[in-house]
């Protein structure tokens, strides 16, 4: 029966939200947004105050990797809202469903009235699927626009800029609207014959999987498709783990490491098929632009969204959903044997020899300890930096979302909210953020919040003291050193000042030890790994 009492514009809104599965909200509150805040924490969606508007939106998205429900972040007017914008312009770039709730003045008030007022919908337009101002008469049709438009194909980001009177304003009951989500489509007549009979006569397909696939449960068709055809694949990062990467038919990751793409591309070039399973190239670096030639290779593209990047091309391009798709190329095909040189295998063996797990310190010695003392269910996130790419390599993922990380914006200070999000809302696994030392020093303000949340993550910082990946471009191109370097400090006494644990450690005895101890801490633990900046030379 429905409740015939009236209810705030901002009830509407927060009861949808939590009608999306939405059970946390991260934010700085300000005089504009207190009505939905008090809204929010209503309806069941508890409100945490974080200490930047940036971090709060990483660790919404941190949340959202494990519940799959709107990650939501809440600013309040002018500078809180600016505040936010990067982290918008990244889930729009890393397909992350973000409802985005600033406040604003009323338009009247506006008139006159210029004290931190801007206009949010210019700023926020460019970096969201869709910005909407809320009505109190509309407040329900437009909280499920939102909702849809931010979780339909690409999942992305949806602003919402919310007047301070009609957060208030009473709203009387009418009939709830709520969009279906559209049936799966797959293709058909020829161009669906052409694919199979590709798919038929290929001798060396190659798969590479991107960041789309992580959107719906496509991982056991996907799986399953590549066993019956036998198809190697590689994957991006933020693909990492859709399919075990301890398959025997999985080359790894790909994105940003020109001594990976030494072994893989070529192998790209030699494939007879190339399917592009809900890739994007955005996570790539420039070497992957026409990574294969479509003139003497078939390539099918298959993407819930027309690509438009011209990254690529593709003699085939089915706009349908990947899953659908997978099972209606497989309708009636036979298995084969495929690579019969058996370069796959010997690619694979390269590329574990160019990324050893025997080092005795330095990055790799650390990302390869930290992988072999915690748990395979370990939940991981990872800063941008030249660690970031050697991780990538190294880390193995067994499941979607084991490893996180800005893969389109490359977004530095993201892993240590990140890792916040995750622990809260997976608070029985082990979570681990790799910074580099840069990186963390931006959101260090944010140990604060892991302390007030008690959620007892591991922060591992490289210690360099220095933009390692911009002094190795630096030098490869003969600049000198400028603006790149900086002081140590010491992070393990800034994690006990905040409220953790904070140890230092230069070898790797001493970061299993610290390992250990922290996994069964009752709070956040900073470990702060010693390393030269000059480790990475020839490594990445």
């Amino acid at each position: 029966m429905t409740d015939p009492t009236p209810l705030r514009a901002a009830d509407v809104l927060a009861r949808r939200l939590y009608e999306a599965g939405c059970r946390h909200a991260f934010g700085m509150p300000g005089g504009e947004v207190l009505t939905l805040v008090d809204a929010l924490e209503t309806a069941g969606i508890a409100f945490h105050l974080a200490k930047h508007e940036n971090a709060a939106g990483f660790m919404a998205e941190g949340v959202h990797h494990r519940d799959g429900a709107p990650g939501i972040l809440v600013a309040t007017l002018g500078p809180g809202a600016l505040n936010g914008v990067n982290v918008v312009a990244n889930a729009h770039q890393d397909r992350v469903p973000m409802i985005v709730l600033t406040g604003c003045v009323d338009a009247d008030e506006a008139l006159t009235y210029t004290h931190q007022v801007l206009d949010h919908q210019a700023v926020f337009g460019p970096i969201t699927k869709a910005s909407f101002r809320l009505t109190a008469a509309g407040a329900d049709t437009i909280a499920d626009k939102a909702v849809a438009i931010a979780t339909e194909p690409r999942p992305g980001p949806v602003h919402l800029d919310v007047p301070i009177s009609v957060a208030d304003a009473r709203v009387a009951p009418g009939p709830v609207r709520r969009r279906r989500p559209a049936s799966p489509v797959a293709p058909q007549g020829a161009d669906l014959a052409l694919a199979r009979q590709w798919l038929a006569r290929a001798e060396r397909p190659l798969a590479v999987i991107g960041l789309d696939m992580l959107s719906g449960d496509h991982g056991c068709i996907l799986r399953a498709f590549l066993e019956h055809f036998r198809i190697p694949f590689v994957t991006t990062y933020k693909a990492k783990g859709i399919v075990p990467e301890d398959h025997p038919l999985c080359l790894g990751a790909a994105g940003l490491s020109p001594v990976a793409d030494g072994h893989l591309l070529p192998l790209v070039r030699q494939a007879d098929l190339i399917l592009a399973i809900g890739y994007d190239p955005i996570e790539m670096r420039p070497g992957w632009r026409e990574a294969w030639d479509p003139s003497r290779q078939p390539v099918i593209d298959i993407a819930a969204v027309a690509n438009t990047h011209y990254m690529h091309q593709a003699g085939l391009n089915f706009v349908a959903d990947p899953g659908a798709t997978l099972e209606t190329l497989a309708q009636g095909a036979k298995s084969r044997a495929t690579w019969p040189g058996g370069q796959p295998d010997q690619t694979r063996a390269a590329l574990a020899r160019a990324f050893p797990t025997d080092d005795d310190w330095g990055p790799a010695a650390v990302i390869a300890e930290a992988r072999a003392v915690l748990p395979p269910d370990t939940l991981a996130t990872a800063d941008s930096g030249a660690h970031r790419i050697l991780l990538s390599q190294m880390w193995t993922c067994r499941t979607p979302r084991d490893l996180v990380q800005s893969s389109g914006l490359c977004t530095m200070g993201c892993a240590v909210p990140l890792a916040i999000g995750l622990k809260l809302a997976a608070p029985d696994r082990p979570v681990v953020s790799f910074s580099g030392d840069a990186g963390f020093l931006m959101v260090a303000g944010e140990l604060a919040t892991a302390a007030e949340l008690g959620t007892a993550a591991i922060f591992v910082v490289f210690v360099d003291a220095s933009l390692a990946l911009i002094e190795l471009k630096q030098r490869q191109r003969q600049m000198a050193n400028r603006g790149v370097d900086f002081a140590r400090h010491d992070f393990a006494a800034l994690g006990q000042a905040l409220g953790g644990n904070g140890v230092t450690v230069h070898n790797r005895a001493d970061l299993r030890t610290a390992l250990q101890q922290a996994m069964s801490a009752d709070r956040f633990t900073v470990i702060s790994a010693q390393i030269d900046a000059a480790a990475y030379d020839g490594r990445l």
